[in-house]
């Protein structure tokens, strides 16, 4: 095979455009400065890509109604939480790519799956690790191995040469990022080396209908390092979030083509592993002593899985002039709308005060109908008044002072009610038809005293109902 000539080019990291020179931006996404340099090789004969037949190639084109539209055959993982954010479970043939921070659990999650799963042979591919650190990891996470094969290897070609000799079940690579080709005359992790790699991938598991995990790095902006076209040629996308600090771990689907992506999967980092959280409600509600003011609970719906959550805030009087404002697991810059909008329109003076928020749990909230529990703990702790523990909230703040109804208010209520609260605040414009007769069912199953929902329109009547 001809060494052919080699060449320096330019590749966006977004998009994977290719350029002669240097861009400050790309002309095809138009992003700014993601050009990297890359040295490639020139007429060289492609034998990895042309000895490999394409998948479909001997098939005619055919109507779309005769298409056969049956479901896709599943392989079930024996966890809950990773099957019903896959869509009930793994599709034969799928690319699942899972990123996350360093350290956050990936390695430990992609482990876990074939050692709870022995009925699997799975080849597992470890080119960050020696095959005796992924032992010591699968002694301390516990479970059957003996349908487990380890792979210490990067060279892509070795990896697909001995997956299509034993044909697994399932395959595991860990990580994109260390695998390279010899097709490609660049370092491992770059934008080419990337691309081409999991084009391989992708082309040995639609071939041989064997499903695929591949572990991916993140940026420090914490997107999924490479070029963007990597999330392109997988199947699904699924990213790990939280801080790795704490104990709570998320994991939420980006990109599903065999599901939705409004699923939510809550895991609970232990000595032994990850520990699936089927009800993180229970855990994320107050866990404290009554009578504590700046505290109020959302019920808050993260895709389509509500769950309460606790709010705390602390406003005190500035001690250096100027007024701090921070927020943990919450946007800052919603937070100071919020408190403009409660000094001008309900005449609260929040702008000589020091205004602190965290949401329990070390998790980041995006759901606008926590704002009405931001706002709660916030005249809470301003007024020292401590808002009843049974006690939840559940709706969006307009600039001018209303408060907006938010989707699936009735689950929100449901859960709530659930989980034994007396008492929820919703927006008066909500939509509540038919949520009688199921708090009539939960009510006869807990023999609870139901839940009470209180409708109000803006701040000041909220003020007037909440705080009397």
């Amino acid at each position: 095979m001809a060494t052919g000539k080699t060449k320096t080019v330019w590749f966006c990291k977004e998009c994977g455009n290719e350029s002669p020179k240097w861009m400050g931006r790309c002309p095809a996404c138009g992003e700014w400065n993601t050009m990297v340099e890359e040295t490639v090789a020139t007429g060289k004969k492609t034998a990895g890509v042309q000895s490999v037949s394409v998948p479909g190639s001997s098939q005619k084109p055919m109507p779309l109604s005769q298409i056969d539209s049956s479901h896709e055959q599943r392989i079930s993982l024996n966890n809950g939480e990773v099957d019903r954010i896959l869509g009930g479970g793994l599709v034969e043939g799928s690319l699942v790519l899972i990123g996350g921070e360093p350290g956050i659990g990936k390695s430990t999650l992609s482990l876990q799956i074939p050692l709870h799963c022995p009925h699997l042979k799975t080849l597992y591919v470890t080119g960050e690790e020696s095959a005796k650190q992924v032992k010591l990891r699968a002694a301390r996470i516990g479970g059957d191995d003996s349908g487990c094969m380890i792979y210490s290897e990067t060279l892509m070609e070795n990896i697909i040469a001995e997956a299509r000799a034993m044909m697994p079940d399932l395959m595991v690579v860990d990580s994109v990022q260390t695998m390279f080709s010899q097709n490609v005359e660049s370092s491992p992790g770059s934008v080419t080396q990337i691309k081409e790699t999991a084009a391989m991938l992708l082309r040995f598991a639609k071939e041989t209908g064997v499903p695929v995990i591949l572990i991916g790095h993140i940026t420090k902006e914490g997107s999924i390092a490479g070029p963007k076209i990597l999330e392109h040629i997988v199947d699904v996308v699924l990213q790990f979030e939280g801080d790795n600090r704490g104990t709570y771990r998320l994991l939420r689907s980006i990109k599903n083509r065999f599901g939705s992506t409004s699923e939510l999967a809550v895991f609970e980092m232990t000595g032994k592993g990850l520990r699936e959280v089927s009800n993180p409600s229970e855990m994320l509600i107050p866990m404290h002593e009554e009578g504590l003011s700046g505290v109020a609970v959302s019920a808050m719906l993260d895709g389509t899985r509500p769950f309460l959550i606790e709010v705390q805030s602390l406003v005190s009087t500035a001690a250096y002039g100027t007024p701090q404002r921070s927020a943990t697991g919450f946007d800052v810059r919603r937070l100071n709308m919020l408190l403009a909008v409660l000094e001008k329109r309900a005449g609260f003076k929040l702008s000589v005060k020091d205004v602190f928020l965290n949401m329990a749990g070390g998790l980041k909230v995006s759901d606008p109908a926590c704002d009405l529990a931001v706002i709660s703990a916030v005249l809470s702790s301003n007024f020292d008044f401590a808002i009843p523990s049974d006690v939840c909230f559940a709706g969006e703040i307009g600039l001018s002072g209303e408060i907006r109804p938010v989707a699936q208010t009735d689950r929100r209520i449901i859960e709530a009610a659930r989980l034994g609260f007396r008492k929820i605040y919703v927006s008066s414009f909500s939509s509540l038809e038919g949520i009688s007769g199921e708090l009539a069912k939960l009510k006869g199953k807990s023999q609870g005293a139901g839940i009470e929902i209180v409708k109000v329109a803006d701040v000041p009547s909220l003020c007037r109902t909440l705080f009397k």
